[in-house]
């Protein structure tokens, strides 16, 4: 072959590779745009019935989602479920509101003794969270301002440590709105002291607590009180005797405890809520003055050999010592809630026959109570009611007296003392003298 027709054989079969290189490409191109079209038609709905064996999987892969579902069933379920299961949870926390008169507002005003304070402010926040329109303001203004509030109807509830006296009693049994009397819880007046020199529990009686307070027994060594207290280093200085400066139902059953208690050192005249003291006259300068448990706390806390009386919740709070009394039964008593229950056990047989009868014999018989296990300065803390209301508050009234002497005494303040379950009962027995007027 030539030279020539080699390098023609040459150009020749390049051309031949270059085309049959076009024509491999370009097949493969038309095949894989078949495939594509095959693949989008049996994509389609209504593509040809060979595309039905195909698309049958469909259904199966259907049974695939209920497959999905499971999952909150299997996983999520068990943190599903406390969502219903947890809601009845919040009322034990915060109860479910419900509404009295008819879901209007209403605000009910009490007012009287220092000691019912800490309890009816409870009450009156355990009672909003069960009826949320329902608002019990409570003003700590003593029992004899208590009292008188009351009679002058400025009002819904009066508050007081000793009952109505009888001349307070006549006066609401002539109002036309009438008159409950409800004893609600029991308390306890406690002698508190400041001699940080003492060690263990001041031992003290009737007698002694008398004559410190008319200003006859002036210094704490005098031979009486060390009669009492064996052994025990009490300071050579002056007692200086705490008062309440407010007429007081503390100061009530302070003055009941002396007179039963005293032997005669405590003339009955000078029981009341707001007595006149010896020791004022006889002593001054030994003689301080506090308005409400909280001022005589604070005076006696911040003076050194001071005396006075508070309630038992007071005398806790201000941490104070509390000197053990003498009983009737001639024991040494601390102030406990058992000793509390013990002294109010026998008050029952002394309670009148109606609500606006007369509740002194059956509220004397509890100070210096007999028994030997009694706290002799102990008494029951009474809320006054009237028999006529405006509707709504005839209704809130009504629920209110019923709660706290049911659900209500299981919600009482540190120091409070619910009281005897007959007792309970006599006080619903008057819900129905309550009425709308």
């Amino acid at each position: 072959m030539s030279k020539r027709e080699s390098k023609k054989t040459y150009f020749l079969r390049a051309k031949m590779s270059s085309i049959d290189s076009r024509l491999i490409l370009g097949g493969a191109l038309v095949l894989l745009v078949l495939i594509g079209a095959g693949i989008f038609l049996l994509s389609q709905p209504g593509g040809s019935t060979t595309t039905t064996p195909v698309r049958s999987p469909t259904p199966t892969a259907t049974p695939t989602a209920p497959a999905t579902t499971p999952t909150p069933i299997i996983t999520p379920t068990p943190g599903l479920t406390p969502t219903p299961t947890a809601a009845p949870t919040t009322p034990a926390a915060s109860p479910t509101p419900t509404v009295l008169a008819g879901g209007r507002e209403v605000k009910i005003l009490a007012a009287g003794a220092t000691f019912l304070f800490p309890q009816m402010d409870t009450w009156a926040k355990e009672f909003r969270n069960k009826y949320r329109n329902i608002i019990i303001e409570y003003s700590s203004i003593g029992s004899g301002a208590g009292q008188a509030r009351f009679l002058e109807k400025v009002v819904d509830i009066g508050a007081t440590d000793p009952p109505l006296t009888p001349a307070n009693l006549a006066r609401a049994k002539q109002d036309p709105r009438g008159v409950i009397q409800m004893p609600v819880v029991i308390g306890a007046v406690t002698i508190v002291y400041n001699l940080p020199m003492v060690e263990g529990k001041l031992k003290l009686d009737g007698r002694i607590i008398a004559l410190i307070y008319r200003g006859e027994i002036e210094k704490w060594n005098d031979p009486r009180i060390a009669a009492l207290n064996p052994g025990a280093k009490l300071p050579d200085a002056p007692i200086v005797a705490v008062r309440r400066s407010d007429a007081s139902g503390t100061t009530n059953i302070f003055t009941m405890f002396l007179f039963k208690s005293s032997e005669g050192a405590w003339e009955r005249e000078r029981v009341g809520v707001q007595p006149s003291w010896p020791i004022d006259q006889v002593a001054p300068a030994r003689a301080r003055a506090g308005r409400g448990n909280e001022g005589v706390a604070e005076i006696v806390r911040n003076t050194l050999y001071s005396i006075g009386y508070v309630e038992y919740t007071q005398a806790q709070v201000a941490r104070l010592a509390m000197a053990q009394v003498k009983n009737a039964a001639g024991r040494f008593m601390d102030p406990t809630p058992e000793t509390m229950m013990a002294a109010a056990a026998g008050a029952f047989r002394f309670f009148p026959a109606n609500p606006d009868d007369d509740f002194n014999s059956a509220w004397e018989s509890v100070v210096f109570a007999p028994g030997e296990n009694s706290y002799p300065i102990t008494s029951f803390s009474f809320l006054l009611f009237y028999k006529v209301y405006p509707k709504d508050k005839a209704e809130v009234i009504k629920e209110f007296i019923r709660w706290i002497n049911t659900e209500g005494q299981s919600v009482m303040a540190p120091g409070y003392i619910p009281i005897p379950e007959e007792i309970r009962r006599y006080n619903l027995r008057w819900i129905e003298l309550i009425r709308e007027g």
